[in-house]
């Protein structure tokens, strides 16, 4: 896309094959095995200079910048110099402190395309980014699964784990604030730190310093935090099931400027060839920053430059078929929405990926604070489908919600639709030196939830019908067949074991997972929509 910043404004234009202009691959570099052959092992490590790293941690700790730096990585035996290194994620960097334990600043660059979430000003986490000593949580609110209360917090009246087991006496959190479950994290991640670059979330580019090449054709490649991250593997292999697009995985053991090895899930990051390989015609896809407002902001490209990202056809295509969807949102009612809807979105893309994101409990889907999602425009039909990312926050949360429930990451749930604020739960009590606003939401300048198309198909009646048979579909060939459980097993078997993870960890957590899921395969058995009484 020809971008011209200032008072010229970009005009529009984009041809019906999204393949004339398409990133080529100049260096493929083949390696030794294909790294995303799960039958087979595989080792990664990283190497980056003192410097650079300190060039990296401050970007980020003093302006909230994800700046790219040179490194060198060597996968399965082959040495691949230069190539860019960033830290990666929305909703995972916001446990990322600064020394002194506040939260990185804010700051342009490439944080506009996938930013952390970070509190308002003067909402600063407490330090280790885990709840205040003490702190309760407030009446009514129940607890995910398998979430047992800090050490010394008390669980009020009426407050219990959302799969309705009591808590165990004097049962205390997981140091660091972490979710056991096949997540291993807590609701936003454990707390990460730069004294361990092995356990930071990064994207890989191998083109970055190096135009044009890639490593067994892909560009870029995303090294996930935490382990084994089951929940985000067995997520990725579940929608592969489903029969919707999703980005292939594998694990391998890892390491960074010789740490101690551990061990990593590492997943495709959609690239040209990503794009350009998705559904059967040509198309054009794109990112939406964790800032992208999702609303209809005027004509002009420029302004939403920052918000989303064109992953393909850059030169043949640009940001206008986003914008006309947007423009259309934006000026209609929900009338307007269901009459022609199915003019601008592929309505059964748009079922079966909400479908699947409610069954798969992920409260940071394209409505979650990190905007974690694609928007694939096939140019053929003129339509819009939603392609799933980032799903290491999915089945993590409340195992029983229904399949008209809200899914939601703030406790006791709450997005507001249309990109508002949720209310915070009665009682609430926010960590010293967080204020809350008049009227109880979060504060001004906080991460947005909801989303406008998300939110009006769920809330019309004349899709209802869709997304229900999509659900219905889903549950009963994957939930209630029990393949859910067999996609745990079969993933869990490739994690390999290091010094930072042993096979009775990976059992557990395959254990705690598989559990999990069953207790959500229970509780939607009877419900309506399941059984078809809705």
């Amino acid at each position: 896309m020809a971008t011209v910043f200032g008072s010229t404004r970009i005009r529009p234009y984009i041809t019906g094959d999204a393949t004339v202009i398409a990133s080529e691959i100049a260096e493929n570099v083949q390696g030794t095995v294909d790294l995303f052959d799960t039958t087979v092992s595989h080792s990664i490590s990283v190497d980056i200079d003192a410097g650079d790293y300190q060039t990296l941690k401050d970007s980020f700790q003093n302006e909230g910048v994800k700046e790219s730096v040179p490194a060198d990585i060597t996968i399965d035996g082959t040495l691949i110099s230069d190539v860019g290194i960033r830290l990666k994620g929305n909703s995972t960097l916001s446990t990322l402190s600064n020394d002194d334990g506040t939260m990185p600043g804010r700051g342009g660059g490439n944080a506009g395309a996938d930013a952390a979430a970070a509190p308002a000003d003067g909402a600063a986490m407490p330090e280790g980014g885990g709840m205040p000593e003490g702190g309760g949580m407030p009446d009514g609110v129940t607890m995910p699964d398998g979430v047992t209360m800090p050490e010394g917090a008390t669980m009020p009246e009426g407050a219990a784990p959302a799969d309705g087991t009591a808590p165990t006496d004097g049962a205390a959190m997981p140091e660091g604030g972490g979710m056991p479950g096949g997540a291993g994290m807590a609701m936003f991640g454990e707390p990460l730190s730069f004294d361990e670059p092995e356990d930071l979330p990064f994207l890989i580019d191998f083109a970055e310093y190096s135009e044009g090449r890639a490593y067994q054709g892909h560009t870029t490649l995303s090294l996930r935090p935490y382990t084994p991250a089951l929940n985000e593997s067995v997520s990725l292999a579940i929608t592969e099931a489903s029969g919707q697009a999703t980005q292939d995985f594998t694990y391998t053991t890892y390491s960074v400027n010789d740490s101690t090895e551990t061990t990593r899930l590492v997943v495709v990051a959609p690239d040209d060839d990503y794009a350009n390989s998705l559904h059967d015609g040509d198309g054009v896809l794109y990112k939406t920053g964790a800032n992208a407002s999702f609303t209809y902001q005027g004509d002009d490209q420029t302004t939403y430059a920052e918000q989303f990202t064109q992953i393909n056809a850059r030169g043949t295509a640009d940001l206008q078929p986003i914008i006309t969807l947007l423009k259309w949102l934006d000026g209609a009612d929900q009338a307007e929405f269901d009459a022609h809807l199915a003019d601008y979105v592929d309505v059964d893309s748009l079922a079966n990926y909400l479908a699947l994101q409610n069954l798969l409990s992920n409260g940071d889907d394209m409505g979650g604070p990190g905007k974690n999602f694609y928007l694939y425009y096939d140019l053929d039909t003129k339509k819009f489908s939603v392609v799933s990312w980032d799903l290491n926050l999915a089945l993590n949360s409340d195992s029983t919600a229904g399949a008209h429930d809200e899914v939601s990451m703030i406790p006791g749930g709450g997005g507001a639709g249309g990109g508002g604020m949720p209310q915070m739960p009665e009682g609430f009590t926010p960590p010293e030196g967080m204020e809350i606003p008049e009227g109880g939401g979060m504060p001004e300048g906080g991460p947005m939830l909801g989303n406008s198309l998300k939110d009006m198909f769920l809330d019309s009646t004349e899709f209802t019908d869709e997304y229900d048979a999509a659900y219905r579909t889903i549950y009963d060939e994957l939930w209630a067949s029990g393949r859910v459980l067999d996609i745990v097993d079969e993933v869990a078997a490739s994690v390999p074991t290091s010094a930072g993870l042993t096979q009775e960890e990976i059992d557990a957590d395959a254990a705690e997972l598989k559990s999990r899921l069953q207790i959500r395969i229970d509780a939607l058995a009877d419900d309506p929509v399941v059984t078809g009484s809705s």
